[in-house]
């Protein structure tokens, strides 16, 4: 997925929006390094725990900010993971199996047919190996 540009610009767009909460709410809050990765990665994956919280404005008014800029973020980052996946699905070929909903035809009596005719061959491919 790294050799993607379009997914490489968005992680490291992640990964810098995360340093950047680290770094931020462990000079304005005071928390220890962990607790401030910790903070910013459960603030923008919107789990919030609540076990630890902005204290002081600045943190707060910097909080409401940060998950306006990072969701958006954290938001395309997953997006591109699952178009990374979607492109990739499209390129490996089905073990030689045919998609019966999509590629048989039409007709019921068709997709039976070519339903058959591939257990048929897995059959004999089974046999012959």
């Amino acid at each position: 997925m790294l050799k993607e540009p379009e997914f490489r610009s968005t992680f490291m767009l992640a990964i810098i929006t995360l340093a950047f909460g680290t770094i931020a709410y462990h000079l304005i809050e005071g928390w220890r390094w962990l607790d401030s990765l910790y903070f910013s990665v459960m603030t923008l994956t919107t789990i919030g725990y609540g076990d630890l919280v902005p204290v002081t404005d600045s943190g707060k008014i910097f909080t409401i900010i940060y998950v306006f800029m990072g969701l958006g973020i954290l938001l395309a980052l997953i997006n591109a993971t699952g178009e990374h996946f979607r492109k990739h699905q499209k390129d490996i070929p089905s073990l030689r199996a045919q998609n019966f909903l999509w590629d048989s035809g039409n007709s019921l009596q068709k997709m039976e047919r070519d339903i058959l005719e591939n257990i048929q061959d897995d059959e004999e491919d089974h046999i012959r190996n």
